[in-house]
Parts: structure tokens; sequence; C-alpha cells
């Protein structure tokens, strides 16, 4: 696929990336971790894979990184992430989102690389006039960290348009679960998304969860988000790498199932997939939600060879549990060690 080339993989550290470097080797290629560790965790690197400790904004290191590893294709995850911290810190996600992305492509081009799988999202669609949201729809982002991963989208294909640098940005809807084989999860401490928060509470590890708003025009009142399973996801990227290496063009692409399910209707998941009750506190809307975001999911799998293995709430919430209790026990043995 990259002609004995290695993958650089930067964010590989993260939750998300850490499953992605596992589909890469799963696939039999090999893998070269870029991450700064400002939220990798440098045990979610599987061991015999290089780690480069860098940030993607140090063109030295990114260019050091390409040449001395061999690199024959990029995979950029890492970024800023977080919807209301975006609100309240919008510099740092313009700058780890869409200046650090400018720095990433210019040291492909200089370094001959000509291929880079860039991880976007659903934000970039804001409020969609209809649901579900396909990659055509107009992209009006409503907070920040959309709004950089739009541009960040924008910047590459004009790159891509004017050099030898192919691109497929694929957006994720909502990410979820953990690997089914134990071997990767969601490690970061105070994680905000909610099926992780969910299982922590329904775990005993927080004492509630937060509803953000209760009065979204949705059945229950509550968002509703398409929750796709990250293995699912890090299969996404290897057909993606597939396609450019087989002469496919720049693409953009959503990552998700086409099915929704809100707020409540996930805490009724996790309730009952661990027996517990939940509790739960109401809260005001948080800036930059939008009440319903949910894939058309047609053009992935016309173009990629990808179709989901893990198309089922209750499946990602399995993995997801089982994944929180390894890590409660693993916490248990380093307490009594």
């Amino acid at each position: 696929m990259t002609e004995g080339h290695a993958i650089l993989v930067t964010g590989g550290a993260g939750y998300i990336g850490s499953h992605v470097v596992l589909a890469l080797l799963d696939a039999g290629l090999r893998v070269v971790v870029f991450d700064d560790l400002s939220t990798g965790r440098p045990e979610a690197v599987p061991a015999g894979v290089p780690l480069v400790r860098a940030s993607t904004g140090d063109a030295t290191a990114l260019r050091a990184a390409l040449r001395d590893h061999g690199i024959g294709a990029v995979i950029h995850m890492a970024g800023s992430l977080i919807v209301p911290e975006s609100v309240t810190d919008p510099a740092r996600y313009w700058r780890n989102n869409l200046a650090n992305t400018l720095v990433l492509a210019e040291a492909c081009l200089a370094e001959g690389v000509t291929r880079l799988v860039f991880s976007s999202t659903a934000a970039v669609y804001g409020i969609p006039d209809r649901l579900p949201v396909d990659e055509d729809a107009p992209c009006r982002p409503i907070n920040p960290y959309g709004a950089s991963k739009h541009a960040a989208e924008q910047l590459l294909l004009a790159v891509s348009a004017a050099h030898r640098l192919d691109i497929v940005a694929l957006r994720y809807f909502n990410v979820a679960g953990a690997d089914p084989a134990g071997r990767a999860g969601q490690r970061a401490p105070g994680a905000t998304h909610l099926i992780k928060v969910a299982c922590e509470a329904a775990l005993g590890q927080r004492a509630e969860v937060a509803i953000y708003g209760e009065d979204y025009d949705t059945p229950d009142g509550t968002g509703i988000r398409d929750y796709i399973h990250v293995t699912d996801l890090a299969r996404a990227h290897v057909e993606a790498l597939r396609h450019l290496a087989m002469g496919g063009g720049s693409v953009v692409l959503n990552c998700g199932y086409g099915r929704g399910h809100s707020v409540r209707a996930v805490l009724r998941a996790v309730e009952h997939a661990t027996g517990a009750r939940i509790r739960v506190r109401i809260a005001p809307r948080r800036p930059g939600d939008p009440p319903a975001v949910v894939a058309a999911a047609q053009r992935i799998q016309g173009l990629l060879a990808w179709r989901p293995a893990f198309n089922d709430l209750d499946a990602i919430i399995a993995d997801a549990v089982r994944w929180e209790r390894h890590m409660a026990n693993q916490d248990r043995r380093h307490l009594w060690s």
C-alpha cells in the first residue's frame, strides 16, 4: 500500500489515534507515531512502534521524522477537539487545527510525501438544513472547533490541487467504544465523550451525568448524535490509504452509520448494559452544540472498500463498558502493588 514505506500517524498516542495504529498494524503496515503527548498517552503506543515526541507545529521535527523513518503517507490526527473548550479558547484551536496542519502540509511537500489522510469532523456542518447530512451540504460551523477543521480541509484541498499531495478528509461523527480485543480504549482522565462519561457513572467512577439541554426540537428533547465504533472508524483510515495508493483522487467523506441516538437513549442503553442506575443532572445547553447531527454514509461505502462491522449502539457500549472495567481493574492492581 505504501511500497515498503512507513505511515506516520500524528496524534497516534490518543484515543482514536491508538486504534488507527492498531488497524494499520493489523493490515501488515509499518507505523511511526508522532505525538507531543499533551493529551496522548505513551502506553497507548504498541510495543515496537517508534514514538517521536514532538508537536506538529515543529517543522524541523516533522521533516526529520518523515525523512528518517522513510514515511510514504501521513494520517494526521493531532489536534484539539472539545467543542465547549474551543468556544472559550479559540486561539488554541485555530493554532492546533489549522496552523499546525499548514506546517505538516509544507513538510510533506518538502520531503516528497504524496498521500495524507486528514481527521476532520461532522462539526463542519454546524446545524444542517436536513438529516442525514451528506458531504455536499453547506458547511456552516457554529463553533471554533468546526470552523478550524473546515478551514484545514480547505487548506489541504487547495494544496492538493496545486501540488502532488492527495488528500482524504474523513469527517468523523461521534466516536465511541473500544477495541473489541481489549488492546486500546479511551484513557484520558476527565473525558467529555457521552458514552465514556455514562459508563464511568454507571461503574461508580463519576457521581452523575449532565444532560446539556433537554429542550431541543428532538423527540425526547435531548441532542441526537450518530455514534460510530472507534474500530470501524480506524478501519476507514486503512481503506482511505488504500484508495490513495490505488490512484484515487482527493475526496471528503463522512464517517458515520446514518442512524442517530439521543442522549437519553444512550443513558438507557448504558444502564441496561451495566444493570446500574445513572444519576442525571439537567444543565443548560452548551455553546456550540447543534440539536442533531446524523451522517449520510453512502459515499464512503461506495468509494472505499469499507463496511461497518459494529453498527450497533449496544455493541459500542458493551466494548466501552468492558474497557472501563479493565481500566478500573488496572487501577486497583496499581493501588495494591
